[in-house]
């Protein structure tokens, strides 16, 4: 009598288990740290709101600073608030710093304890060029003192932050943060805000990077390539503890338009590796030799 086995792949279209098994590395486990994004009531740079119940979970009390990481290795550190009207599981931060890390409305984040933040003996602040224009008089004392005196906010070398005053929003960089990557800004706190203005055109650049989010249609394609670029790059260990040698690269082939191209973009910014493009008629050359000096 032979057994019948179940198929593992029927007419309604479902995975089969090799397919559950390639993409298993795109299925995150849920944690308690791990809210929602909504947009906040309060429009201010430096707070993140969440339900006390949430609060709770995650041993965090009122006024508490926290490391929130977003996508693309992108991180910043906010303040604590409380809001028993929202529901647990979820957290609010306004579009300044969903852009500082890289997530939109309904995306999820990470929130971590950041107990041992210091405080910063210097910042160095620059305003971004086209929020600045016709704008006269000093920027220190109409604008950047009143935000930053008795609020101890924590602030992020790289982060990007609006400020209201004399009837004009102006747009913020932090450029430099001395003595760590973040710091909270207290009345001792040097702050230099002398330079020229940024231009907006890198800064947006920075914000259209390309992320996984970005690409359709390739999900079994893609987790080879995490499997194959992000797990060397983020858990060596797990190669070296194995006795195996990493894979030096990986060759993606397919007809033009199919988003070869864009996949290498989207694991290189999400992974925060160099990424060069070199396309094949800029290094070709008649000339012997010069193709590899071109290369």
């Amino acid at each position: 009598m032979t057994e019948h086995k179940k198929p593992l792949l029927d007419g309604s279209g479902a995975d089969t288990k090799e397919d559950k098994t390639a993409t298993a590395i795109l299925r995150r486990k849920k944690k308690d740290n791990a809210l929602i994004v909504d947009d906040a009531t309060n429009d201010d740079n430096s707070v993140i709101t969440m339900s006390s119940a949430t609060m709770e979970l995650l041993e965090l009390f009122r006024g508490d600073t926290v490391l929130v990481k977003g996508k693309k290795r992108k991180d910043t550190v906010l303040i604590v608030l409380a809001d028993d009207e929202m529901e647990s599981g979820v957290a609010r931060v306004n579009r300044c710093v969903r852009n500082n890390l890289r997530v939109r409305l309904g995306d999820i984040i990470t929130v971590h304890p950041c107990p041992d933040i210091k405080y910063a003996s210097r910042i160095s602040v620059l305003p971004i060029a086209d929020t600045v224009e016709g704008i006269t008089g000093s920027l220190f004392d109409v604008y950047l003192k009143p935000y930053f005196v008795e609020a101890y906010r924590p602030v992020r070398k790289g982060d990007l932050f609006t400020v209201r005053g004399g009837m004009r929003q102006v747009e913020f960089k932090v450029v430099d943060v001395d003595p760590e990557d973040f710091a909270i800004v207290a009345q001792d706190t040097i702050i230099h805000c002398e330079g020229e203005p940024i231009n907006r055109e890198d800064e947006e650049n920075n914000l259209n990077e390309v992320g996984y989010d970005d690409i359709g249609g390739c999900k079994k394609q893609m987790a080879q390539i995490r499997e194959l670029v992000e797990l060397p790059l983020r858990h060596p260990q797990l190669f070296k503890s194995i006795g195996i040698k990493p894979p030096k690269g990986i060759l993606m082939y397919g007809p033009p338009g199919t988003g070869k191209t864009i996949m290498a973009r989207a694991v290189a910014n999400e992974t925060g590796a160099f990424f060069f493009l070199i396309n094949g008629p800029e290094i070709m050359s008649k000339m012997a030799g010069e193709s590899e000096s071109n290369l």
